[in-house]
């Protein structure tokens, strides 16, 4: 289907490691997009058929030299060619309103001053799940903290003003975030991006959020990322 032309390109750059369970869900929610698009895949070394299923798609698929998602997403928004940058998880799916959400932010020349997230959820039944994400939209409001699984549209111009990503195992969009907000504010999109409940299941949400607290603690003590990303995924 030929796609409209003539409005401002969009880049979106997904960080990749064996999701190939994940990406056909998350590419049929992009395909909506009915505007020049330009995705990239920076793939950190999978062993299953991400980078196949990226390549049926038609992605930009860059293999990274490293595992480490902080240096994937600027590896892949340092070669981007699109005005404005959506960063995803791929275990991300959206509403199929995200569309008409995107196209006003974008045509509204003002919305470049700011940073834009998606209201995290959860797809599935649990009271836990739904006080996660009351937590979440407080603290991404009011604290200006949206993470990266709530997905982060950027203009290249203020993602490159801001330094962009740094080559960081862990924390990479805080730091990021942090930047940012000093000066410019982080905005609701006004829609949900729903992450995979698997990972939020089978663990104690309570717990998670000490030790992740814990973990954001050391960071800003100067902590070495790397010692702090095995501490995390252990």
């Amino acid at each position: 289907m030929a796609r409209l032309q003539k409005f401002p390109t969009l880049s979106i750059i997904i960080p990749t490691l064996n999701e190939a369970n994940h990406l056909p869900l998350l590419f049929s929610d992009l395909n909506l997009w009915p505007y020049d698009l330009e995705l990239i895949i920076v793939d950190g070394g999978s062993k299953d058929l991400t980078i196949s299923i990226a390549e049926i798609q038609g992605a930009n698929v860059m293999k990274s030299p490293k595992q480490n998602r902080g240096y994937q997403l600027k590896l892949g928004a340092s070669n981007s060619k699109g005005d404005w940058i959506l960063f995803l998880h791929a275990d991300s799916r959206l509403d199929s309103t995200w569309v008409n959400s995107f196209i006003k932010i974008i045509k509204n020349k003002a919305s470049k001053n700011n940073l834009w997230y998606f209201d995290f959820k959860i797809k599935k039944f649990n009271l836990e799940f739904r006080i996660l994400e009351i937590a979440v939209a407080l603290r991404s409001h009011f604290l200006q903290r949206p993470y990266g699984d709530q997905g982060l549209l950027i203009h290249k111009d203020l993602y490159t003003i801001s330094g962009g990503f740094s080559s960081l195992k862990i924390m990479e969009d805080l730091d990021l975030i942090i930047r940012l907000t000093k000066k410019n504010k982080a905005k609701r999109i006004g829609e949900s991006i729903y992450t995979d409940s698997i990972k939020w299941a089978n663990s104690n949400i309570v717990i998670r959020a000490i030790k992740n607290a814990s973990l954001r603690k050391k960071w800003r003590k100067g902590y070495n990322t790397d010692e702090l990303s095995k501490e995390y995924y252990s």
